[in-house]
């Protein structure tokens, strides 16, 4: 019989002192929080440890009354959760129901992961100063969206035992949803109602930056926000002036606002082995499964913030509101050139779409890295020696190898992409996203490229509620194919153009066909006995010299080949037309 972690004998360690200790930390910054009397005092503020975050219901309520107390505020749903709660923003400005098309808009997201809660409780506090306590100039030339709580049924799955390597709050949503998906997966394949509804929000109110909040996991550090985007220190990005835009104005302002707080600010890494903390550190990935990744894809300025587990949650909570502070005043001030840097982004259309990243085998440059001292000691319930970190400060800066990412796949822009009537549900992902597409109000006989995969495979083990399935190699094959009534058109020369190619690529890792959902591409249909083909075969021999010479080729360069009887005679069952003309034949075609 299982057991809850409050059943168990001896259940000390379920307090987390297993936790490395914490350095010690009084920023300027905690001047922001009010004193428990205060009327609008926020859950976070009003605890004791300030290590507590309010509950879905909870959250709500103080929203709603903020909204019914101030013009500034209004509340608006835009989702509902699988579990039927309402997915809500709260929107602060002074235009009243229509923001003014001139003012920049900033996008805050919290709770995606919900045990990573710091953007809702800094978001409370934030839109509390605005509406009551001298911040609402913030919004004189710039209008603020905050979701507090994305993934609303992760959020009220909750426990003290959610997130075991997070310091606070004590109490911490679930990372995944109610359908146990996670949701910093899904920007690119739409699977979740909770993603589409978010993307249905950006497509309303086209925010001019986009930052999602985390906490991260992995090595301790000094660093308590940590924050990047693709594109960063001049690597690549699919938005090239918007990320120069963050790189050059964005990131040294907003370093600069986060230290006079008393914060310690770093750049996004992930560190390669976590075994050996100085082995060296990694941009992550650029993947446009993740926000930063998306954003870059689709134009949308993102930042992705990941504040350091180990932090104590008020530090990280604090750190959040100056980030997000901050943000609304570079945006006011500077704003219109990031606009600019987005609208050219917009009208690029690379002929080559790099795709695939991995990361280097080299690092590509040395980093110092604020660390924190650390030891090893032998476990005797791991057999082996593990890290112990100490709480205090190197020093020393320590000088880290950084790997970037290189693509590992080229694709070649094509005129369009055809997408037959009866796949309803890629049509749906796609406008979703926004992509625009004619849909042919009659059937349509289109010369196209055809695509043939060549061994596809599927993966192991189930991700994300699919079966992946990868491809390295595709044969084309030119023909006029007809496409029925309701069947679209997808153009690449529009803004999302490289996010239609990432996803109906089948040799992209991020698209539709890698996460498996054309399986039916794989399954053969009809077969031919051995009786059958064997003689059949024999007669193909006797009149055609050029295939003969083929086959003979064949058995001599692969002796696994020559040995397996039925592979032998598949051979030829493929070279005649009883051979299943759609097995691995991808049914999105090409427009060149």
């Amino acid at each position: 019989m299982s057991q809850t972690p409050s059943s168990v004998p001896n259940a000390a360690p379920w307090d987390q002192a297993f936790l490395p200790p914490a350095p010690a930390w009084n920023g300027a910054s905690k001047a922001l929080l009010r004193g428990a009397a205060d009327p609008w005092v926020t859950a976070f503020e009003a605890d004791p440890a300030h290590d507590f975050s309010p509950d879905y219901a909870d959250t709500r309520a103080w929203f709603d009354r903020l909204d019914a107390a101030s013009d500034l505020i209004r509340i608006e749903q835009f989702g509902t959760s699988p579990e039927e709660r309402p997915i809500y923003a709260v929107i602060a400005s002074k235009d009243g129901a229509a923001f003014d098309p001139a003012k920049p808009v900033l996008m805050i997201q919290a709770g995606i992961h919900p045990g990573e809660i710091d953007g809702k409780d800094a978001g409370m506090m934030l839109l509390r100063d605005i509406a009551f306590y001298g911040k609402d100039a913030l919004l004189d030339r710039v209008n603020l969206i905050l979701i507090p709580i994305l993934s609303v049924d992760g959020h009220e799955r909750a426990s003290a035992y959610s997130r075991p390597n997070q310091r606070g709050p004590r109490i911490q949503g679930w990372r995944n949803t109610a359908t146990n998906q996670n949701l910093n997966r899904d920007y690119l394949k739409l699977d979740q109602p909770e993603m589409r509804a978010v993307r249905g929000l950006i497509l309303k109110y086209r925010p001019d930056l986009y930052v999602d909040i985390h906490v991260t996991d992995g090595l301790d550090y000094q660093y308590d926000v940590t924050f990047g985007f693709n594109g960063e220190d001049g690597s690549f990005s699919r938005s090239p002036h918007g990320s120069q835009w963050l790189d050059t104005v964005f990131k040294p302002a907003m370093n600069a606002a986060l230290e006079r707080e008393g914060h310690i600010p770093g750049e996004l890494v992930f560190g390669v082995d976590d075994d050996a903390p100085k082995a060296g550190l990694s941009d992550g990935g650029l993947g446009e499964r993740y926000s930063n990744g998306w954003g870059a894809a689709a134009h949308v300025p993102t930042i992705l913030i990941e504040n350091h587990s180990l932090k104590p949650h008020e530090q990280r909570v604090l750190g959040a509101y100056v980030f997000i502070e901050e943000a609304l005043r570079l945006l006011a001030d500077k704003g219109s050139a990031l606009r600019a840097a987005t609208e050219q982004d917009r009208a690029l259309r690379p002929a080559e779409i790099l795709a695939n990243f991995e990361q280097d085998e080299a690092p590509s440059s040395t980093r110092q890295f604020k660390g924190v001292l650390f030891d090893t000691y032998f476990s005797p319930a791991s057999g082996r020696n593990e890290i112990r970190w100490s709480g205090q400060p190197d020093p020393v800066l320590w000088q880290m190898p950084f790997y970037g990412s290189k693509p590992t796949l080229t694709l070649q822009r094509p005129t369009a992409y055809w997408i037959p009537s009866y796949r309803t549900d890629i049509i749906e992902r796609l406008k979703a996203h926004g992509v625009q597409m004619e849909t042919v109000a009659a059937p349509r006989v289109v010369n196209v490229d055809m695509l043939r995969l060549v061994s596809p495979k599927l993966a192991t083990r189930a991700n994300e509620g699919h079966v992946q399935t990868s491809v390295e190699t595709v044969n084309v094959e030119r023909r006029d194919w007809t496409f029925p009534t309701g069947s679209v058109r997808v153009p690449t020369d529009q803004p999302l153009g490289d996010v239609a190619i990432l996803l109906l690529e089948p040799q992209s890792n991020e698209s539709f066909f890698a996460w498996g959902l054309f399986p039916e591409v794989m399954s053969r249909v009809e077969y031919i006995e051995a009786y059958a083909i064997a003689p059949l075969a024999e007669k193909m021999l006797a009149a055609d010299p050029a295939l003969k010479a083929e086959f003979e080729a064949k058995l001599a360069a692969d002796a696994a080949f020559a040995a397996d009887p039925q592979a032998r005679l598949a051979w030829f069952y493929e070279r005649t037309p009883f051979y299943d003309d759609r097995y691995l034949l991808y049914p999105i075609a090409r427009e060149n």
